[in-house]
């Protein structure tokens, strides 16, 4: 028996989706983040989708529970947790660590009768086939995971400057870099969802021709948006992401 759903989803107050909404949207954040990432675009999206964000053991009301090292297995317990959609459409959207998270669940939700998700959004991140041997490179020592996150950015680097915040969120991050650099995709084209990739032309993480590759993932549609910007470009264009997004979701009419 799997734990509840309340235990890894969150809805944020004032974001008033629920199971009336019209699109369920499932988010993952980076490595190293929490699902508070993602109220700013749970807010914009309010009330027409239901924004649930994923959270991970390690971090805020989880903290006393251990980070998940393995993608893999950090995967099996989010699908399992979510289970088929029971007829509401569904999309998955992940960013950073959190676009192959999102991937990995789609492929093991897509096993299921009627589990599939409608569609996969994913950001900031290079496509699996892309990533293989470059994750096979990143490390897992403190100093330089600290300050590789530092140079992508984004708002939680102020956390780094106060010693003990560090040492909260130092094992949460640790874990999740562990997850990304013993990570290797399923293979295959397994997805028949379309798939959306988003990334910032100045990112240092990825290039654009990587985020291309996703389309690689799928038998279903695939397109590339690119924003001017870094890794977190989704902040600087929090508005002009939210309403792309509101454009692509699914409806219960299709």
């Amino acid at each position: 028996m799997g734990q509840p759903r309340d235990v890894w989803l969150r809805r944020f107050p004032g974001a008033a989706g629920g199971s009336g909404a019209g699109c369920e949207l499932v988010c993952f954040p980076h490595a190293g983040g929490s699902a508070a990432y993602w109220r700013p675009l749970s807010l914009a999206l309010a009330p027409g989708v239901d924004v649930v964000a994923v959270q991970y053991p390690g971090r805020l009301d989880r903290l006393h529970e251990a980070p998940v090292e393995d993608l893999h297995r950090l995967a099996d317990l989010i699908a399992e947790v979510l289970g088929p959609s029971g007829g509401r459409p569904r999309a998955l959207f992940g960013h950073s660590m959190g676009a192959s998270l999102a991937y990995e669940v789609a492929v093991r939700l897509g096993r299921l009768p009627g589990g599939g998700p409608d569609l996969l959004v994913v950001s900031g991140r290079r496509a699996p086939a892309a990533a293989r041997w470059r994750d096979r490179c990143v490390s897992v020592d403190d100093h330089e995971i600290v300050e590789r996150v530092r140079r992508l950015g984004g708002t939680d680097t102020a956390l780094f400057d106060e010693p003990e915040l560090l040492e909260l969120v130092l094992p949460a991050l640790r874990g999740d870099y562990r997850a990304l650099s013993s990570y290797e995709d399923t293979g295959g084209r397994p997805l028949t969802c379309p798939v959306v990739a988003l990334t910032g032309d100045r990112d240092p993480e990825v290039t654009v021709e990587e985020v291309e590759v996703w389309g690689e993932q799928t038998s279903g549609a695939f397109r590339t948006h690119v924003f001017g910007g870094g890794h977190f470009f989704l902040d600087d264009h929090a508005e002009a992401v939210a309403e792309l997004v509101r454009g692509l979701l699914p409806t219960r009419a299709g």
